[in-house]
């Protein structure tokens, strides 16, 4: 019991020594440097690269890459290049690693019906990186083992045999390299986030809304596996329409701008 306590004690400590604010005001755990996290992003990248099959459709990488491009280049007080690649795959997805990295499924390419949907998912998918969804992640997972340290202490388990169980029920057994579902209070904070950074872009916001209906329709109730952990479609919609007015200004504001054109002919 006394070991118990000692170790419950330390995972509070390690908790609240590490807690921040994510952008949107959320109380986060982040136990990784920035360093340490963009290392296991670009690690991350190079296996995926490596099991993808990676698209040299010239079309397809010039969009693609547009539409990335003008998101990345409104991100705040950052100067870091971001590489870009398209895989050829029937998958509806995309991610985004921190480091500057980010990946699109060619399947999403026959969702997201132009350059503006496109531009929701990527914004989207960068959101993550910037509110460090996945130092919040990793670390979660980091304070769940110890927290299964608890408890084969308390039952006396070897820990082998258990750590298989817990790493598969946190999405580790499953996801490449270190990616981890995230979960819907970080879903959401990424669709607020990511509306704002396609607004300033320059891609109409509403189109979000158009996009998150397409994603909808495919594939019957349970959706592109880009939603599996998603709110329900019907709350992110609800969500994005109250969003409108707040980044409306924002998408107007953005048209003054001179911007490349991403238009792609499927």
């Amino acid at each position: 019991m006394k070991i118990l306590v000692i170790l419950f004690t330390a995972l509070l400590f390690l908790s609240g020594c590490a807690t921040h604010q994510s952008p949107t005001g959320r109380n986060q755990v982040l136990l990784f440097s920035s360093e340490e996290i963009e290392l296991m992003g670009a690690s991350s990248f190079e296996h995926i690269k490596r099991q993808e099959t990676i698209s040299h459709n010239a079309e397809q990488n010039r969009y693609v890459n547009c539409v990335a491009d003008r998101i990345t280049a409104v991100l705040p007080g950052s100067d870091l290049s971001w590489d870009v690649i398209v895989f050829e795959s029937e998958q509806v997805n995309a991610f985004a690693l921190p480091g500057g990295h980010i990946g699109v499924y060619t399947g999403l390419l026959q969702v997201a019906e132009n350059e503006h949907q496109l531009a929701t998912v990527i914004g989207h998918e960068v959101a993550h990186v910037i509110a460090n969804h996945s130092n919040e992640q990793v670390s979660r997972a980091q304070l769940s083992g110890i927290g299964m340290q608890i408890a084969d202490a308390a039952l006396g388990a070897g820990g082998s045999s258990n750590k298989e169980l817990y790493m598969a029920a946190l999405g580790l057994g499953a996801q490449v390299g270190f990616i981890l579902p995230y979960g819907r209070e970080q879903e959401s904070e990424a669709d607020i986030m990511g509306v704002e950074l396609m607004a300033r872009a320059g891609f109409d916001p509403a189109q979000s809304i158009e996009l998150w209906l397409n994603m909808a329709k495919r594939g019957g109730e349970q959706g592109p596996e880009l939603l599996s952990t998603h709110p329900s479609h019907g709350h992110r919609i609800d969500d994005l329409t109250k969003m409108q007015q707040q980044v409306g200004p924002l998408y107007q504001a953005s048209q003054s701008a001179d911007k490349n054109s991403c238009h792609f002919m499927k």
